[in-house]
């Protein structure tokens, strides 16, 4: 009994992000606007961005804004800076490896270290948004843990699995100026480079004069 009560205190450290996800999406994308994506080389995606230090009205619609740019460009997370903007937040609608879907907000993410025995790792395909039409196998963990606040500030904590570990930590990647190619080998960058310079986008992206 002692046990089980130690484990509803360590869920109970992590929000509910699977509850209500078709309503809360739709209400964030349809106060929102579209914004093209930057991509690969324009220097937000660069350098890390700035900590949200103000939760405001300000802040919601820029969030409003990526849940909409996230689906028009049919995307699982998205980044702040992917749509030009320097501050740590990202948007999550993604799936786990057994298909329940997350739907949430993440400000000034810090991804845990996971001690060794949780280091498994999964070296899937991983794609983003800001190199369009381009894959690569990349070793990630397949469980990952990203604490952070909420669109009011609240301090949070998520975690995923499988799919959805991998999107926390490519989007807390994002936010620290680091893209997932930054993680392959000069070959294999090389290879998606060559992969997203002969694809065509989906969707409107920021051209890099």
């Amino acid at each position: 009994m002692a046990q089980q009560g130690t484990d509803q205190q360590v869920d109970d450290e992590f929000i509910v992000d699977t509850e209500d996800c078709e309503e809360r999406e739709r209400a964030y994308r349809e106060r929102g606007t579209a914004r093209p994506i930057t991509v690969v080389g324009n220097p937000v995606l660069h350098k890390e961005c700035r900590d949200v230090t103000e939760f405001d009205d300000k802040l919601a619609a820029l969030i409003d804004d990526m849940f909409a740019s996230q689906k028009a460009a049919e995307g699982v997370g998205l980044a702040a800076n992917q749509i030009g903007v320097d501050l740590k937040v990202f948007v999550y609608d993604c799936p786990d490896d057994d298909g329940v879907r997350h739907v949430g907000v993440v400000c000034n993410p810090v991804l845990e270290e996971l001690p060794a025995d949780r280091r498994v790792l999964d070296d899937s395909n991983e794609g983003c948004l800001s190199v369009p039409t381009a894959y690569a196998p990349l070793a990630r963990p397949e469980y990952a843990v990203v604490r952070g606040q909420d669109a009011q500030g609240k301090p949070i904590a998520v975690r995923g699995t499988g799919y959805f570990a991998r999107c926390l930590q490519h989007e807390t990647d994002h936010l620290y100026g680091r893209l997932y190619i930054d993680r392959l080998s000069k070959r294999d960058r090389k290879d998606v480079l060559r992969q997203m310079a002969e694809g065509t986008p989906r969707y409107e992206t920021v051209p890099n004069d």
